[in-house]
């Protein structure tokens, strides 16, 4: 038990020794890298409008029979909207209100294109909100005392419950990548990746876990949703080019959480005060 034990201990260590040397060495771009990958998604999207906007409004006008005008008013206003929240994040201009403008570039969406009775695809989106709470988060300074000297309780700072919620929401992209097939392969790879969501949720070794679902995504991604190999005039190529932006985007969320922490309401932030 003891052997066990202290094997336990000995790849705790190498563990924390990897990601504290990972984050010394990225520290300076990795907040970078993680608002490019967060915000991919929406960047492409809005690209996509502009190129396809015939087929977009067309596509609005006859499932909602809502007519030329207001079909126009939604491409028009995800396309600003996306890529004008875009250039405000990586400025570092204004970046509470780019992030509540691509809220509300999700909920636009999951409403017009229907998401909203497909689970897999709500439970994408929700992911993709939980980056973008992350990344308000990120913006937003430290709650301020109300008296000078006297500092702010943690557990009552708005942005500590941000970062929770951003963590709880971008695990739900790996409920929609768990297969539920008799294979062993299959059920290790749930088990691994449902402990490695926990983790993230509750914040318990959260660094490390959110790096290892970092590269676990990143595999995945290159592996099944490698869009340039389809020629771009069959469905399947938009459909894995849709697929690849979402999934890069809840990869920033994820280094977002590797650079910044778990935040105050977490397990890691608990041990500190025990």
């Amino acid at each position: 038990m003891c052997t066990l034990c202290m094997l336990s201990a000995s790849v705790n260590l190498i563990l924390a020794v990897f990601v504290l040397q990972f984050l010394r060495v990225t520290k300076q771009y990795l907040p970078h890298v993680a608002r490019l990958c967060l915000i991919s998604t929406f960047l492409e999207d809005g690209i996509r409008m502009w190129f396809q906007w015939s087929e977009q409004k067309d596509y609005i006008e006859s499932s909602w029979g809502c007519g030329a005008f207001l079909a126009t008013l939604f491409v028009l206003i995800n396309l600003l909207g996306q890529l004008g929240g875009c250039i405000l994040i990586l400025s570092r201009n204004f970046v509470q209100y780019a992030c509540f403008g691509l809220f509300g570039i999700i909920g636009l969406q999951t409403i017009a294109y229907s998401i909203l009775w497909d689970p897999k695809f709500l439970m994408r989106n929700l992911a993709l909100g939980g980056g973008l709470l992350l990344l308000l988060a990120e913006s937003r300074s430290e709650g301020r005392s109300m008296f000078a000297g006297v500092p702010t309780m943690r557990e009552s700072s708005p942005k500590q419950y941000m970062q929770l919620g951003g963590r709880v929401l971008l695990v739900l992209m790996f409920m929609t990548l768990l297969h539920f097939d008799a294979n062993f392969l299959s059920i290790l790879q749930n088990l691994v990746g449902t402990a490695l969501i926990i983790l993230v949720a509750i914040g318990f070794k959260t660094k490390l876990a959110a790096l290892t679902l970092v590269v676990w995504l990143l595999i995945i991604n290159f592996s099944f949703n490698a869009f340039w190999t389809i020629p771009t005039y069959k469905p399947m190529h938009d459909f894995l080019k849709y697929d690849f932006f979402q999934t890069t985007s809840v990869i920033g969320g994820l280094l977002l959480v590797v650079a910044l922490g778990p935040g105050g309401v977490s397990m890691d932030e608990k041990k500190k005060e025990w």
